[in-house]
């Protein structure tokens, strides 16, 4: 009987893993992301005299040595929601064809073979010359400060802002569009300089504000809604 009481025991403490030598298997490493490329051809604010271009780039590092592809996004907006182009390559060039007399904005990420993406590199934009064309639009608008749907403590906001224009020698204007709803009012025509300041601000409130850009040849380009909140 004590034989049998003692051959259970050691039976349960087997069956529970009692003496057991099984290491645990590690979890699998974390896959990194590649690193950011670094856009070099079209150059930024470039005139394009072909509309056939060949985007070039720097290449992308991956921490654990995968194959790395590159996504390339071309746009004719700097918010990537019109005409948006999409091409793929492991390569660091793309030749790619395109409309003529257009404005274009364009940025690329890296992807890894675990389809792990990189950040997107920073916007670059050129124009493709047109046949016959007298006037290029001027680029749109694009953010200084305050920054896209940040909050400031204060009643007084200087707004700033970027415009250029292939056309070097073109005089550029501002219309403010500003305001607490999202299609904002217009509040100044043909403003001349990249930045404004706006005065008694309610606190606790979203504004919202718009530039257009327009030269002294009657071209314009219609500007991006952005927003900040007042505390």
């Amino acid at each position: 009987m004590r034989k049998l009481i003692y051959l259970s025991i050691v039976l349960l403490l087997l069956s529970c893993g009692g003496g057991g030598s099984d290491t645990p298997t590690p979890p699998p490493a974390e896959n990194k992301a590649p690193s950011v490329p670094s856009l070099v051809y079209p150059t930024n604010n470039l005139l394009c005299i072909n509309n056939t271009l060949d985007f070039s780039w720097n290449g992308s590092v991956d921490p654990e040595g995968d194959n790395i592809s590159y996504e390339i996004l071309i746009a004719k907006d700097a918010q990537f929601t019109q005409g948006v182009q999409t091409q793929t390559t492991a390569t660091l060039s793309k030749t790619i064809s395109l409309e003529k007399g257009v404005a274009y904005y364009w940025k690329i990420r890296a992807v890894d073979a675990k389809n792990k993406v990189s950040d997107y590199t920073s916007v670059w934009s050129f124009y493709t010359e047109g046949v016959g064309v007298i006037n290029y639009l001027p680029f749109t608008a694009g953010i200084v400060k305050p920054t896209l749907n940040s909050t400031i403590s204060a009643t007084t906001v200087t707004l700033e802002w970027t415009a250029s224009d292939v056309d070097t020698a073109d005089i550029l204007t501002y219309d403010i569009y500003f305001g607490t709803v999202t299609n904002p009012p217009n509040i100044i025509l043909n403003h001349t300089s990249k930045s404004y300041t706006k005065t008694d601000l309610n606190t606790n409130t979203t504004y919202y504000w718009r530039i257009d850009v327009k030269d002294n040849k009657g071209g314009k380009t219609i500007g991006q809604v952005w927003s900040f909140k007042t505390s």
